[in-house]
């Protein structure tokens, strides 16, 4: 199970610890956004100082309706307690944590500022 909070800003934030496969490690706070179907983005500052490889790029579709290409990096990632290989897409935004990386979980939160968010492997409840 994993502990977040819900912010000033109305956004639920998550706590969690990025790495290469070194296991160099950096702490960030990220939004979770819904309607981010990837795994995780993150700026540019902090993938080059974790030196993560890039391998990829895809076609990912903003907010606004709008199309743009992304780098996407092989990160590593504590979830859930344990580390997980996910891609990390590069983005000049506060991170964001996506459905794909929630897939399989349950979030709950509460919707005001302070409020919690948990979010449970659904493995665990049954």
């Amino acid at each position: 199970m994993m502990n977040g909070i819900v912010d000033q800003n109305c956004e639920a934030r998550l706590r969690l610890v990025v790495s290469n496969e070194s296991k160099q490690r950096q702490v960030i706070d990220a939004v979770i956004d819904t309607g981010f179907t990837g795994f995780l983005t993150l700026p540019l500052t902090v993938i080059n100082s974790l030196n993560l490889r890039l391998y990829s790029r895809e076609e990912g579709t903003l907010g606004d309706g709008s199309t743009c290409i992304f780098d996407v990096y092989s990160g590593l990632i504590i979830w859930d307690g344990e580390y997980r290989y996910i891609d990390v897409n590069a983005a000049e935004i506060d991170p964001l944590v996506g459905m794909s990386l929630l897939y399989g979980y349950r979030m709950q939160l509460d919707a005001i500022e302070g409020g919690i968010v948990v979010i449970q492997s659904l493995n665990s409840l049954s």
